[in-house]
């Protein structure tokens, strides 16, 4: 009994000696986390220069992968199989970019001669807030009668848009060029690159793993983002429509615009709509006339958010909307609108890889005195009672 009671005894220190060390282990892995989050947002917005074309072109590519595995299923080396899709992305892309830019342009020409047509038709609303800026100026002015004169400070003007746009547009050039490298040679040696990720696995289980993790990454961000382009591209093309119908210049300039804009969940709509006002503010004389672009694009949204995107997207994929709105909040701090762009993308592959490798439980390690892991205090309980 007495040997009994003292290997009981050594067995129950070690086990406790080994939670201890585990929990010690999991504490350091902690801090180590958290430091590595707070830092990863500061390194990501000083390096966007590198980060930002990197990610956008490895979201592209991973969208390009199932027409690579088609292509490649057919015959079609790699390396041309590559070049196919990157030449169909291209294409598709420059359309949109001739289909958009150039219209919005000449938009923008107009804008200071159309100044007071918009005047016009928010006159009601620039005499209420007139009127209370008045009252603003009158208090303010009273209040600083006693006090000793005003320095006048002058501010200099920005240089013009277009002015910006020339200055950057080199640099720009060369981040485009970078991105497409990156996406021809990422699937060029994709079909390479993942046969080399699953067998240099040190066991079975662990290659059946990653090839798991590989293929759910590559489907879910591809399904959704052909999902979502197809249904963007289905309201640009209503929205279009609709617009030609009610003699809205340059319609699938807007339509185009709307359909991008949709990308980005939330705030993309309401601007696609503030833009929609503008331009019809800029257009027609009648105030009621128009607000009519942007209340036919509201509507058509209303549809496609409420009926539509939920029976196609979320028998895929369901996401938080919070977590949609962090993920919108936190990328386009760090990289701006591309940022927002890539927000939704993004969140589906860290979601998809933490959902295969596990998440730790910070709830249990904080509060249940457990690790990271595991729980090994209900592991212990067992051990003791068939004892």
């Amino acid at each position: 009994m007495a040997e009994e009671r003292e290997v009981e005894r050594l067995i129950g220190e070690q086990i406790a000696g080994g939670y201890r060390r585990d929990r010690l282990l999991a504490a350091v892995a902690m801090c180590g986390t958290v430091g590595l989050i707070l830092a990863m947002p500061f390194a990501l917005r000083a390096g966007a220069e590198f980060f930002l074309p990197v990610t956008a072109a490895l979201v592209v590519a991973i969208m390009m992968v199932p027409l690579l595995e088609w292509l490649e299923r057919r015959g079609i080396p790699s390396k041309l199989a590559a070049l196919i899709c990157l030449i169909v992305f291209l294409g598709i892309a420059n359309v949109a970019i001739a289909a958009i830019v150039m219209p919005a342009t000449d938009w923008f020409a107009l804008l200071p001669q159309r100044a007071v047509r918009i005047r016009t038709n928010l006159a009601p609303v620039i005499e209420l807030y007139s009127s209370l800026e008045r009252f603003v100026d009158e208090t303010a002015n009273a209040l600083l009668r006693s006090r000793h004169k005003v320095r006048t400070v002058t501010v200099e003007q920005p240089n013009s848009a277009l002015e910006m746009i020339a200055a950057s547009a080199p640099y720009a050039l060369i981040q485009i060029f970078f991105g497409v490298l990156v996406v021809y040679f990422f699937l060029s040696g994709w079909t390479r690159m993942r046969r080399h990720t699953i067998t240099a696995r040190g066991s079975f289980s662990s290659a059946m793993t990653t090839a798991r993790v590989i293929q759910e990454v590559v489907d879910a961000t591809s399904s959704y983002l052909l999902t979502i382009t197809i249904i963007n591209f289905t309201l640009g093309a209503m929205v279009a429509a609709a617009l030609y119908f009610v003699h809205m210049p340059t319609p699938i300039m807007w339509g185009g615009i709307v359909a991008i804009m949709n990308y980005v969940p939330y705030i993309g709509p309401i601007s696609a709509a503030l833009l929609l006002a503008t331009g019809g503010l800029m257009t027609f004389s009648d105030p009621w006339w128009a607000m009519m672009p942007a209340a036919i694009f509201v509507g058509v949204h209303l549809i496609e958010a409420n009926l539509v995107t939920p029976a196609l997207v979320a028998r895929r994929l369901t996401i938080n909307p919070l977590m949609i709105l962090v993920a919108l909040s936190f990328w386009g701090w760090v990289w701006g609108a591309l940022g927002t762009l890539l927000a939704v993308p993004l969140l589906i592959i860290t979601r998809t890889v933490l959902a295969a490798s596990g998440k730790p439980d910070v709830a249990a390690f904080l509060f249940d005195g457990g690790t990271l892991a595991a729980t090994p205090a209900d592991e212990i309980a067992p051990t003791r009672k068939g004892r």
